[in-house]
């Protein structure tokens, strides 16, 4: 496992969920004639492929949502905007959203020294191997510096979600038991985890039942060891791959992007909770 990776994971996801986590990004996209979030969070991710890409191709890429779900957003928000109204929605919503929270943070010297080498690391990494990261690469660089770092944050979350479906591909775990495995990580049974509790009943049986078989877990709410041994490798592998950005910058470089990146990340995650 790389600490640098889980380090910079640490320090960059506050900023990478804030479409996620924040108010103003869905307001911009309902501003666009949405009306409920799943039409938000496709068409914002989605975006960067285009409107041609069928819901198959996009479910593949995303890769954790269960058969079905994706077909019911895409390709109908398009019907709604295009994708490129829904990039400048979302990228707006979510540089407004890092002025409210980060205040007088995003005017000082180090916020603008942590956008320059976070846009450096983001852009860096070989594109073969990581489809969403490869498509966001095709968006020209904002030019507002707020906006900016949330763009580079983003490319790097996508970079590391690319890697995440390698490592659990490479341990045979399919998108909806990840997020089994994921809920027990937290300490929360599987049925109560967010992106799988809606799922009809038999079909969240049947996948606890199937990940039982398996040895994953021992119930909806235990590990067994070699579950738990399954997830640890994940985790590694994930953040293995996940370095490759961070190596285009030198000792002195890196050591700076993380002490400008710290309060940031600190005022960020203290809003989220």
């Amino acid at each position: 496992m790389s600490p640098l990776a889980r380090k910079m994971f640490d320090l960059v996801e506050p900023i990478g969920v804030i479409p996620y986590s924040a108010d103003q990004p869905n307001e911009a996209m309902f501003a666009l004639g949405f009306t409920n979030y799943w039409d938000t969070y496709f068409a914002g991710r989605a975006a960067p492929l285009g409107s041609s890409v069928p819901a198959e191709v996009v479910h593949a890429l995303f890769y954790n949502f269960a058969p079905g779900e994706v077909a019911r957003h895409i390709p109908k928000v398009w019907n709604t905007t295009t994708p490129e109204a829904a990039i400048a929605a979302r990228q707006h919503g979510c540089a407004n959203a890092l002025r409210q929270i980060l205040g007088d943070l995003v005017d000082t010297p180090d916020f603008a020294r942590a956008v320059e080498l976070l846009t450096k690391a983001a852009t860096s990494a070989p594109l073969e191997g990581r489809p969403m990261y490869a498509a966001l690469r095709t968006l020209p660089l904002p030019r507002d510096p707020v906006t900016r770092l949330f763009h580079a944050a983003s490319l790097l979350r996508e970079h590391r979600g690319d890697g995440h479906i390698v490592a659990l591909m490479a341990e045979g775990i399919g998108g909806l038991e990840a997020h089994v495995l994921s809920a027990l990580d937290i300490g929360i049974p599987a049925r109560s985890f967010g992106r799988i509790h809606h799922l009809p009943t038999t079909q969240l049986t049947a996948l606890i039942d199937g990940m039982k078989t398996r040895g994953l877990i021992k119930d909806e709410a235990t590990f067994t060891p070699a579950g738990r041994q399954a997830k640890d490798r994940v985790e590694a592998l994930t953040d293995d791959l996940a370095v490759v950005p961070y190596e285009v910058l030198n000792t002195a470089e890196l050591n700076e992007l993380i002490e400008a990146l710290e309060p940031l990340a600190r005022t960020l995650t203290s809003a989220q909770a």
